[in-house]
């Protein structure tokens, strides 16, 4: 994988971290939405697993909670879909039971505060 310039998948202790950052607090800053997506935009392309997991976390609205914009969806779309691929490549599941797993983990999340 690295030879063609890829990462190595990560390793399922990593895996079990970012699944327990699912159900971590959000953690909103206050700071302009176009800042917060660019740092958003980063994590993401960054390829960390844990920092993926952090833009899910922080994006995901439940089912009592206000929509989000066009913007915010497409960032949460855009982790989401990131984490369920790394998630079924490691544990050797297909995506849809990997984005079900992802599921069952942000339903345990904690409210932001």
């Amino acid at each position: 994988a690295e030879a063609s310039g890829m990462r190595a998948l990560a390793g399922s202790k990593l895996v079990e971290d970012a699944l327990k950052t699912l159900g971590g607090r959000a953690r909103i800053k206050r700071t302009m939405w176009s800042r917060r997506a660019q740092e958003y935009e980063a994590k993401i392309n960054s390829g960390d697993l844990i920092s993926i997991a952090e833009v899910v976390r922080d994006l995901h609205r439940g089912e009592d909670q206000p929509e989000q914009s066009y913007s915010e969806r497409q960032l949460y779309e855009s982790a989401l879909d990131r984490m369920a691929r790394e998630l079924a490549a490691v544990e050797n599941i297909e995506k849809g039971d990997a984005m079900e797993k992802l599921a069952e983990s942000l339903a345990k999340k904690k409210v932001a505060a």
